[in-house]
């Protein structure tokens, strides 16, 4: 695939993951190699599925089943690092042409790990991995450092009027 890029969705509204997960498909039906790690996840999303339908992909959870809204626990930070290092060693690998590390730039706000830690990381990746990080409140440097940023902004969303999350469509 020559020369990996790394791409950062971040921004307040809907559909970062939901992007990475459509370049993850467009990848999969081109020949190409997924692994999504999922930061703070650990609820029952339908992604989850995903190797029911395609192979190719291997997706998993670094996180808790709720998402952190206060501060994080010592086992929100165990389970954010290991995950850290498990990427670290498959982004070192190789053996993924496509790395999501979906809504770590959230792990990062809430300090789970710090941007420089990620940033050491992705350099020693192998050269041919394609990475992409999700998830709002990206760090400059984070942004400095990618290829390319893409900023999704909420201009509305059903949600403020009470819609809860739908299987399918939000979770």
């Amino acid at each position: 695939m020559g020369k990996g890029y790394i791409h950062v969705y971040t921004g307040n509204g809907k559909g970062k993951t939901t992007a990475a997960l459509g370049l993850s498909i467009r990848a999969i039906c081109a020949g190409k190699k997924v692994f999504f790690g999922q930061f703070i996840k650990g609820m029952d999303y339908s992604e989850l599925k995903i190797d029911k339908y395609l192979t190719n992909i291997t997706i998993e959870q670094f996180g808790r089943d709720c998402f952190i809204y206060n501060e994080p626990t010592n086992e929100d930070i165990a389970l954010a690092r290991e995950g850290l290092e498990k990427c670290g060693k498959i982004l070192q690998e190789g053996e993924y042409d496509i790395v999501v590390l979906d809504e770590l730039n959230i792990a990062i706000y809430y300090r789970l790990f710090t941007s420089k830690e990620v940033i050491e990381i992705l350099q020693e990746r192998a050269p041919h991995v394609e990475v992409i990080i999700t998830g709002r409140y990206a760090e400059e440097s984070i942004i400095e450092f990618a290829d390319l940023v893409t900023e999704m902004k909420e201009i509305k969303h059903y949600y403020n009027n009470g819609v809860e999350a739908r299987k399918g469509i939000e979770c």
